[in-house]
């Protein structure tokens, strides 16, 4: 069976005032060929399909269009919900979307039917868990875990570090696992040493989320979400990454994973990269005339300038700079070694917790204790 992993679509997501919309379009839409063409029969889908709990009406268009595009006439789609979606809105649509093959996943339990006639589709479903099978016979069993904290499993606080709580929550769904097929855990987790990006918010909690590598699955596959890089950690362990780039901090190489079974084993055929999507492209240059020269090297791209100055951007050099090149996104001036606070708004890249951590020294003159650091971040999580 061959199977895809995506992640962290976002789709909704802007870029400062810039609308990203199309290229999630088409970025979408991109995929949806890759399944065909590489004979996807299982597409894993792992959290943060969209940008906000709310998201537009646009956006939600968007994404199930995308996704029933995904699913085709045979394919079977598992989603997972991640922190930035309301796992209850996601799922409302549950008993429609099945019927086309596609498998939304929240906090709430839910099981979904087993009797169904498209070529894949689930074969057995208990909590935390579903088994997919194909014509053939070949099946894959899917611990499936959305983005998980005790407001969002309606759990009672206890003594139980968040580590312990993940541990118990990724055994409850390998209960039914009796090791005759293919095993992947799909979750958007956090998992400590995972490479962030500026796109992400605060999403370790200053460590308080971070699940250690210890806590899961040492056989099969992990399909993770929520870090925007694509990377590996561990033997099993991937990040599939966000299939555009969403800060300047980024690589520009997106991907997908294509996954291979075989027999009880699990592994990584090739990574498919993404081509949709405009770069997000990081410029440093000195002087305005420096500057007019860099921007005209990059079309059709998302520019953030760091200009060096000896002396304040005038009105008619900051409409220069932004008339060679519309995709200006990000204009930071410094002047003799210093910004220029009309040009260079320095909090806008400070963390939920850097910010916390200033307004705090400059209400009661010194540094916050941690746990009420973590106590204001969880809360504010709650709030995304």
């Amino acid at each position: 069976m061959n199977i895809l992993h995506t992640s962290d679509w976002h789709v909704g997501k802007r870029l400062a005032d810039r609308e990203r919309l199309p290229e999630q379009i088409a970025v979408l839409e991109e995929i949806a060929e890759i399944c065909e063409r590489e004979e996807v029969s299982l597409v894993l889908v792992a959290g943060d399909v969209f940008d906000t709990y709310l998201p537009s009406s646009e956006a939600e268009e968007a994404f199930f269009r995308a996704v029933k595009r995904i699913a085709g006439d045979s394919r079977a789609v598992v989603i997972v919900s991640g922190n930035h979606d309301d796992g209850v809105r996601l799922t409302a649509s549950a008993p429609l979307a099945e019927e086309q093959g596609i498998y939304l996943i929240g906090n709430k339990p839910y099981s979904f039917r087993t009797d169904g006639t498209r070529p894949v589709r689930v074969t057995e479903s208990g909590d935390g868990y579903l088994v997919v099978g194909d014509e053939k016979g070949e099946k894959v069993y899917l611990n499936v875990l959305p983005y998980p904290n005790e407001a969002r499993f309606r759990e009672e606080k206890t003594e139980e570090s968040f580590p312990e709580r993940a541990a118990r929550w990724i055994s409850r769904g390998d209960a039914a696992y009796r090791g005759d097929m293919p095993h992947v855990l799909l979750s958007h987790l956090f998992v400590a040493g995972g490479k962030t990006s500026e796109s992400e918010r605060d999403i370790d909690l200053g460590g308080a989320r971070a699940v250690p590598l210890h806590c899961l699955p040492e056989t099969g596959y992990v399909a993770l979400g929520h870090l925007h890089k694509p990377q590996k950690l561990g033997e099993n362990v991937y990040y599939s990454g966000s299939p555009l780039q969403y800060s300047f901090d980024e690589s520009a190489e997106k991907r997908v994973l294509l996954l291979r079974t075989s027999g009880t084993q699990i592994f990584v055929e090739k990574e498919i990269a993404l081509r949709s999507g405009k770069r997000l492209v990081r410029l440093e240059a000195n002087g305005v005339d420096d500057a007019l020269a860099l921007l005209a090297r990059y079309p059709d791209c998302y520019l953030e300038l760091t200009l060096h100055l000896t002396a304040p951007l005038t009105a008619s050099e900051t409409q220069a700079l932004r008339e060679r090149n519309e995709g200006l996104v990000s204009l930071i001036a410094q002047v003799n070694g210093g910004t220029n606070p009309e040009t260079a708004v320095c909090r806008s890249k400070l963390t939920a917790a850097e910010l916390f951590t200033e307004f705090y020294r400059s209400a009661y003159g010194t540094e916050p204790e941690e746990r009420l650091k973590t106590t204001f971040l969880s809360l504010l999580e709650e709030e995304v």
